[in-house]
């Protein structure tokens, strides 16, 4: 006789422990990646990011010749890209296959939770793919794992959860320059203005940079762009210890998922990642919530604002 086995009949297993298929079911490819091709100017990457990023795609998978993947390229890659390099003319002469990531996250509906987001922490990078029913492959991002808060019930709240960030804060008078320094420096997507609610995000950076380059043509050097000319977003501020569960709804609401709880710590998808991999955190309680069978992704042109196909 196995004892083994027996003792763990009825055991109640950590979250980390359950496959992706087990926590996502039908949900779980429901999304398919989007592309770029190798040969593709970054300035083409950096529109496709200002729609994508912060949602349940995040980064652009790279393809060759054959369509094959072989790599991706996200906010890091493409604001490192402008900080070495912050002209305009960097933007159209460098193609993607110069600044992408190359080791390739693939991985499988076996993959347990905590293997995935354990490969997140070493790589930086919380975007992995996997084949889907079609023969094409479906992304999995941070901002995927608000799901798993939402269709499960978890007892664990806002001040169970590992604590991963300090707030980052920058000046009204700061240049672009001065703000890929700071996230850099704190390896963070998102930086909030000083006394405020408001804050900038990768996303948005990409988002004005695209703009630049349609509608400021004599504009040259970007770490000179003045912060006051983004568009800045809104975190929402708590000051309840709301439940995971509670706070994955709240956060899958926002076009760019930022909580500021209490007045003092900052809550992203990766901090409800990194809950879910704690080992304080069981199987879910139930009951599971049924979602349609395919998720849409809709995405409007931050320029003239009809939607993105």
């Amino acid at each position: 006789m196995d004892n083994t086995s027996n003792s763990n009949k009825g055991r109640r297993r950590f979250t980390s422990e359950l496959s992706l298929e087990e926590l996502f079911g039908r949900t779980l490819t429901d999304t398919s990646c989007i592309y770029i091709d190798k040969g593709r100017e970054v300035w083409v990457a950096t529109e496709m990011c200002a729609q994508y990023l912060e949602s349940a795609v995040d980064s652009i998978v790279i393809r060759d010749e054959s369509g094959q993947p072989v790599g991706i390229v996200g906010g890091y890659d493409l604001l490192d890209h402008l900080r070495k390099n912050p002209t305009r003319e960097s933007q159209y002469l460098t193609k993607v296959e110069d600044i992408m990531f190359r080791d390739l996250p693939q991985i499988q509906r076996e993959t347990k939770l905590g293997d995935l987001i354990g490969n997140w922490k070493n790589s930086r990078r919380a975007f992995a793919y996997l084949p889907n029913e079609s023969g094409d492959y479906s992304p999995i991002s941070a901002r995927k794992m608000l799901e798993i808060g939402m269709r499960y019930r978890f007892d664990a709240a806002i001040s169970s959860m590992p604590r991963t960030k300090t707030m980052v804060s920058f000046q009204r008078y700061d240049t672009l320059g001065n703000i890929l320094d700071l996230m850099f420096e704190n390896k963070t997507r998102k930086v909030i203005l000083q006394d405020s609610n408001q804050f900038i995000s990768d996303r948005l950076i990409l988002g004005e940079v695209s703009r630049v380059l349609k509608f400021q043509e004599t504009f040259e050097y970007f770490l000179d762009l003045p912060v006051k000319q983004l568009t800045l977003g809104y975190a929402r501020e708590i000051n309840e210890d709301v439940s995971l569960s509670r706070l994955c709804s709240m956060m899958d609401k926002m076009d760019h998922p930022y909580i500021v709880y209490k007045g003092n710590t900052v809550i992203t998808p990766w901090d409800v990642c990194l809950a879910l991999q704690s080992e304080s955190l069981t199987e879910p309680l139930g009951p599971v919530v049924e979602y349609p069978n395919q998720r849409v992704i809709r995405r409007s042109c931050p320029h003239c604002g009809k939607e993105i196909e």
